[in-house]
């Protein structure tokens, strides 16, 4: 009796189809898993933006109209990782505040926004957009 040692095709492509099958899997999942982690950017500049502003306003009595002396004042980042933050309004008695995704790899993300009264939504573009009932927190990105 002769004894063959090896593996057959059919075990070798049993096993590619397998490693296919997981990769197909994993990979969305992963890259998913790594826009939620740089989503984490955005909120944290959000979130400092209005806690500056709320320290601005206490000083001064109005709310600040310049992302600039925000950022050397208050130490509030312009452009926290793949993000840019912007007023989309901005006055004295109230603000609402954006950020837009910089990079390629997070602008299918959407933006963050969030207000003087800490209300907060995402859009699915780069647009300005209202507060809904299916994007507000914590149904929509702030909550992930």
């Amino acid at each position: 009796m002769n004894s063959n040692k090896g593996i057959t095709l059919i075990e070798l492509l049993t096993v590619v189809v397998i490693v296919g099958i997981l990769a197909a899997i994993a990979i969305p999942v992963y890259t998913n898993y790594v826009q939620r982690a740089r989503r984490a950017d955005g909120k944290t500049g959000l979130e400092q933006l209005r806690a500056s502003q709320e320290m601005f306003r206490a000083e001064r009595g109005s709310y600040s109209t310049d992302l600039a002396q925000l950022a050397t004042s208050w130490g509030v980042p312009p452009n926290p990782g793949d993000y840019n933050l912007v007023f989309i309004v901005s006055n004295a008695n109230s603000f609402t505040a954006q950020a837009q995704p910089s990079t390629a790899r997070q602008t299918s993300d959407g933006s963050l926004i969030i207000n003087q009264n800490g209300t907060k939504w995402n859009c699915p573009d780069n647009a300005p957009c209202a507060p809904s009932n299916e994007n507000t927190y914590p149904n929509g990105k702030w909550a992930k």
